[in-house]
């Protein structure tokens, strides 16, 4: 047998741990004895005037190649998203605000916006109305006014509605709001509110975020639901009844407001990217698709952990209505006006919920509903949004 000299064994075994070392500064020492180097990739992120990007941020950061990075942008009062520029190949949709970017090569990006107003067409359900968002800011609304909730009419530059129980509250693409209706606890105030981006309406309370990510409320407060003035860092806004949530730029939730059913356990909830509110519970669309839900389950309305590739969430009284990626509808909940029957629904784009019906836009404007029609918030038929 072949025995090394001293003085060549001590050198091999040098050597050996040198090699050691050099692998454990490269990487890392996988059980086949192969070395794993980790690539990082920057990517730079700026914006044009009339707007922000406020996840990850405006800069330049590092990632690990194949990194999935959230991207948000957000527009300022007056303005609108208008698509990412630069080396856009591996961003999921270049059109769209909210979206993610691969990262397998070092690249930069820009926001775009533009002054002026997005006129997309949309629907908000109130407790017993039905309000439309024309592709030309002007608004409709059927169903019950006797409160003057769908006295709309007069409207204009309108970018976003949204509905309470007995009143309606409209977005203008310069940041302002305006609002009809019910106004028994002050909901309707909204006279001073400035520099706006997105608006949700309850039971008896408005909230409005603004651009600077705060929020801002006015109406009934018995439980609280008006308390978010310490709020920071939202993209999000949603009302229920007595409960206001906000999501957050990190995908985490806040809520405050009645809890009586649980509908505020949120705080454990991450990677949402959309919430919804319904009177009693609340919804958490995630950045895969899949839904969470909290609060009031008396008639399954929180039955959606089979949900998948949903992209759009809305919650009525006790029910819960999901927009899946190919256009056709799911729902879950209260049935007892057939606010349910959403299943032959197609190219749908836009789902919301009322008290005890249910509205669809679908892609050519065309508006559909199902469920209680007693003040005729259902007779949307004839509408064509577009």
């Amino acid at each position: 047998m072949k025995v090394l000299s001293w003085k060549r064994h001590n050198y091999v075994t040098g050597f050996i741990i040198f090699l050691s070392m050099l692998a454990l500064i490269a990487g890392t020492v996988s059980c086949g004895g192969s070395v794993s180097v980790v690539v990082e990739y920057n990517l730079a992120i700026g914006s044009n005037t009339g707007g922000s990007v406020v996840t990850p941020g405006v800069g330049t950061f590092p990632y690990p190649e194949g990194k999935v990075v959230d991207l948000l942008a957000r527009s300022s009062a007056g303005y609108h998203f208008v698509e990412w520029t630069g080396d856009v190949s591996t961003i999921a949709d270049d059109n769209d605000a909210t979206t993610i970017i691969t990262m397998d090569n070092h690249c930069s990006i820009k926001a775009d916006f533009v002054f002026g107003p997005q006129y997309m067409p949309m629907v908000a359900a109130g407790g017993y109305h039905t309000v439309g968002l024309k592709a030309g800011g002007t608004v409709v609304a059927k169903g019950y006014n006797s409160a003057g909730q769908c006295n709309v009419g007069g409207w204009t530059d309108i970018i976003q509605v949204a509905t309470g129980d007995g009143h309606t509250v409209g977005l203008q693409f310069d940041g302002n709001v305006v609002a009809l209706g019910a106004n028994t606890s002050e909901q309707c105030r909204i006279g001073n509110w400035a520099d706006i981006i997105q608006i949700a309406a309850g039971d008896s309370h408005t909230v409005g975020l603004k651009f600077d990510s705060m929020v801002v409320a006015v109406g009934g407060n018995s439980y609280g639901q008006c308390n978010v003035s310490d709020w920071e860092d939202m993209i999000q806004v949603a009302a229920g009844d007595y409960h206001t949530v906000g999501l957050k730029a990190n995908g985490m939730v806040v809520a405050v407001g009645d809890n009586t059913n649980g509908q505020c356990n949120v705080g454990n909830w991450t990677g949402i990217v959309q919430v919804a509110v319904g009177s009693y519970h609340t919804v958490g669309l995630k950045s895969d698709g899949t839904l969470v839900a909290v609060g009031r389950n008396d008639d399954e309305q929180c039955d959606i952990d089979n949900w998948m590739d949903i992209v759009q969430v809305t919650a009525g009284y006790g029910h819960t209505v999901g927009v899946e990626y190919d256009g056709t509808v799911v729902a879950v909940g209260r049935n007892t006006y057939g606010q349910c029957d959403v299943d032959g629904w197609t190219d749908i784009v836009q789902v919301a919920a009322g008290y005890g019906h249910t509205v669809g836009v679908e892609s050519d404007g065309t508006v559909v509903a199902e469920g209680l029609n007693n003040y005729g918030q259902c007779d949307v038929g004839g509408w064509d949004l577009n």
